[in-house]
């Protein structure tokens, strides 16, 4: 299944071959590169080494392990060019190497954890981020991208859906999913505020419902818990009247629109990331899964239970405008192929 990644991970380089000649001979640092997309990140990295890059870029990854894997669980990678660090990005950080681009993924997107942990949720998104941007500005980076997120669009007018940057969001600071959505918020000023005062070459990415190979059933975000529970011949469990919808980028298409962003978007600007093609919802996307599953497993409504946030939003769709036209992104893989990718993988991860 490893070598299905990798031909993936391929894909994404040919799509970001241009854009990637910037990296030679560069160090990266990311935050949160043991996490799901962190750790995909990585080991693109590590793949641009070995098939694109003649002077290899180097890369420092960040990581408390509160939700992230201690192993890489994408790439098994052994390279005196890549250094994994057990640091929690709220602390201060002292690097005694050059650094040209800073990656700030660390965070805890599922809303199982960020009601669990609220303060590390807060924390670790604006004093990372503050940590972060300092050493930005002091050695002068190339780059910064920070990793924002749909949530702070809140619950979007029906007349901003698709939702293009330019919304303002319609959040609670006080509510029950406030520590996620207003930390990015604030995370968001705080970057463009390194931006106008130091010159700080931030850009920032919303990431609309990423997925793929290497989502754990511990995440709890609905793509492998349906899985998961499908897997094992359990009914999916869709919450309330699974009306709500959302649209669900496969993690390859993420990936070439963060590339994207880092080396070529704008300082100071925003950008979606995503899919914005099905908006489907809970209910559909549970009836498409257990199709897949062909084991005669069915979605069934159920009350959302007291582990999951309430205030849910009930439409989640990107308008993929920006990224569109300025960095010539566009998604490929479908919905239906990007789930049977993760539900193989799930087959073998699991040994069903």
């Amino acid at each position: 299944m490893q070598r299905a990644i990798i031909n993936d991970l391929k894909l994404v380089i040919s799509e970001i071959k241009k854009e990637a000649k910037v990296l030679e001979g560069k160090t990266i640092l990311i935050s949160g590169g043991a996490g799901f997309i962190g750790s995909y990140i990585v080991s693109l990295i590590y793949l641009l080494n070995k098939n694109l890059l003649k002077n290899k870029c180097k890369v420092i990854s960040l990581d408390n392990y509160l939700t992230g894997a201690k192993k890489n669980f994408i790439i098994d990678i052994k390279d005196k060019d890549f250094k994994f660090l057990h640091h929690d990005v709220r602390l201060p950080l002292n690097i005694n190497e050059k650094i040209d681009f800073i990656i700030h993924a660390a965070g805890l997107a599922s809303p199982f954890y960020y009601k669990k942990y609220p303060l590390e949720t807060i924390e670790s998104a604006i004093f990372g981020a503050k940590n972060l941007l300092e050493i930005a500005r002091l050695y002068k980076v190339k780059g910064f991208l920070f990793f924002s997120s749909s949530e702070i669009y809140g619950d979007p007018d029906p007349n901003n859906v698709p939702t293009p940057e330019t919304y303002a969001g319609h959040v609670s600071s006080i509510g029950p999913r406030a520590c996620y959505d207003e930390s990015k918020r604030l995370t968001e000023t705080l970057c463009i505020t390194y931006h106008q005062i130091y010159g700080v070459p931030i850009k920032i990415v919303r990431p609309f419902n990423v997925y793929g190979p290497g989502m754990r059933h511990t995440d709890y975000r609905v793509i492998p818990t349906f899985i998961y529970y499908g897997l094992r011949g359990r009914n999916l469990p869709v919450h309330d009247k699974g009306v709500q919808t959302r649209t669900f980028c496969y993690i390859t298409d993420a990936l070439a629109a963060i590339f994207k962003v880092l080396i070529s978007g704008k300082a100071g600007e925003v950008y979606n990331i995503g899919n914005d093609n099905p908006e489907v919802s809970m209910y559909e996307l549970a009836s498409i899964i257990s199709n897949l599953l062909e084991n005669n497993v069915k979605p069934r409504r159920k009350s959302y239970p007291s582990s999951y946030p309430a205030g849910e939003p009930q439409r989640r769709c990107p308008d993929l405008t920006k990224i569109k036209n300025e960095l010539g992104y566009m998604p490929k893989v479908d919905l239906e192929t990007g789930l049977n990718k993760t539900l193989q993988w799930f087959k073998r991860e699991y040994n069903f």
